[in-house]
């Protein structure tokens, strides 16, 4: 919310440095659209990483398990990067963080198609692209929730990005049927949260039934 804050009043030196806080490639250089993609990219994968798997690990292992889940995917954020400081010592960690975000990534995506249906976003479109999409990403985990995301707001996500001075190039993620905008980190925002109950609602279900 930062980054929207700063997209709207106009500062976009700001949102810049905002959304530097929270995703990984050079932000120097984006334009208003591109800092609001950054941030709704952010938004849409961390509902998986940062909520919902740490939320089923804590379902089916309580807190130990959920804090091993947070300790993977904090290496990974930390060194899970592809460069020569740290080639072997970032793999083990990006690897083992792909592993135990399987499952629940995927679980993340469908309950994003479903958020943006009781949302009154546009869900048939989730639905396809998140099924057409799906896979458009380095990561066997990040297009799940990127393409439900991208589908519902009508976007197109990822695509080329800077990453340490160097361009890396990437498959994009949905259609661009119109421009980004700043409300689509609110309306991101919302998916995020619905998407998070409904894995509450899920997981208290299963424990109410063991």
């Amino acid at each position: 919310m930062k980054v929207y804050k700063a997209l709207k009043k106009g500062d976009v030196e700001a949102a810049r440095t905002a959304v530097s806080m929270i995703v990984g490639r050079d932000t120097s250089c984006l334009t208003e659209e591109g800092i609001t993609k950054a941030a709704v990219e952010t938004v849409a994968e961390n509902t998986s990483d940062g909520v919902i798997a740490p939320l089923l690990f804590m379902a089916v292992g309580g807190a130990p398990l959920g804090f091993f889940y947070k300790a993977v995917n904090t290496m990974d954020s930390m060194v899970g990067y592809h460069n020569e400081k740290y080639e072997y010592f970032g793999r083990a960690a990006a690897r083992l963080d792909d592993v135990l975000n399987w499952i629940p990534a995927r679980i993340s995506g469908i309950l994003m198609v479903f958020s943006s249906f009781l949302l009154g976003f546009d869900g048939k479109g989730a639905w396809r692209i998140y099924w057409r999409d799906k896979r458009n990403h380095k990561s066997p985990n990040s297009a799940q929730t990127e393409a439900a995301c991208a589908g519902a707001l009508g976007l197109q996500l990822a695509g080329d990005a800077v990453y340490f001075g160097r361009v890396v190039k990437k498959p994009t993620i949905g259609d661009r049927k119109r421009p980004a905008e700043a409300e689509d980190i609110r309306r991101a925002n919302r998916m995020m949260y619905l998407a998070s109950c409904l894995a509450l609602l899920m997981s208290a279900a299963v424990w109410m039934t063991v």
